[in-house]
């Protein structure tokens, strides 16, 4: 059963701390994710990232269906058994993955049609796609499917790939299924706070047990990533845990804790 706690609040900030409790165990929050992309963190072994006090990393749906394929990672006995680590696993639902191929994919409500940069083959991601691929991976944490726009783009760019994420959500609300993962939420919206504030208000109103931001850290300024923190973290539930995406740079991180 999924669970988060908040055990303490800074006086002066919106930072707090906390712990996110899953089936397989617990990680204390904030908390930095290490990334393995392809099912292993590159150069590391997976007690090295135990000994440095990893709790949780991140895996990438799109390069895992590709290859090896999330069918073959389910018969080998599920992502934890398939990289031999007993910690949290978060996979993002391949979203950035494909928008990032701009020449080579097309995006309709359906989902995005994108060709393989492997092997040139034809694939339609669908938000029901991503998530049976992340309920095949057997992560304890997986995302909705959703757009992420460029920076910069515009108002009218923005407010439709808002509404297509609101639309992928619901879908992939509706066909999440295994009982042992949680699903979380992501808002879009870009540098537009209006936008960043609407779509916070209606992943809200779904009422998933977390919620990340997304779409920041694709090349603006970082006081509009401050900006938009400042902005949609107050439209969210206080009460769940909050994922700021994509970004790994140290000071990108203090203030992203310092902001909630």
């Amino acid at each position: 059963m999924f669970g988060f706690r908040i055990d303490s609040r800074c006086p002066d900030t919106m930072a707090r701390t906390g712990e996110i409790r899953t089936e397989r165990g617990s990680v204390p929050t904030p908390a930095f994710m290490p990334v393995g992309t392809r099912a292993t963190v590159k150069a590391m072994a997976p007690f090295e990232l135990q000994e440095m006090g990893a709790g949780i990393i991140l895996a990438n749906t799109y390069h895992l269906y590709l290859r090896p394929g999330h069918e073959v990672i389910r018969e080998a006995g599920g992502l934890h058994r398939f990289m031999a680590w007993p910690g949290l696993i978060l996979t993002d639902s391949g979203g950035f993955q494909v928008f990032s191929l701009s020449t080579l994919r097309e995006i309709s409500d359906d989902g995005v049609t994108f060709r393989s940069h492997l092997d040139g083959t034809t694939h339609l991601m669908s938000p029901e796609l991503s998530v049976q691929v992340q309920e095949a991976l057997g992560s304890d944490i997986a995302m909705c499917f959703d757009e992420c726009v460029p920076y910069p783009c515009s108002p009218g760019d923005s407010q439709e790939a808002v509404r297509r994420t609101l639309l992928w959500a619901r879908r992939c609300q509706d066909v999440h299924s295994r009982a042992d993962q949680t699903l979380f939420g992501i808002v879009q919206g870009s540098v537009f706070e209006d936008q960043r504030i609407s779509c916070a208000r209606e992943l809200a109103a779904m009422d998933f047990p977390g919620y990340a931001v997304g779409g920041l850290s694709v090349g603006e300024p970082h006081s509009e990533m401050y900006r938009i923190l400042d902005a949609v973290i107050p439209a969210l539930p206080e009460g769940k845990p909050r994922y700021l995406m994509g970004v790994g740079y140290p000071p990108n991180l203090v203030e992203g804790v310092a902001r909630g």
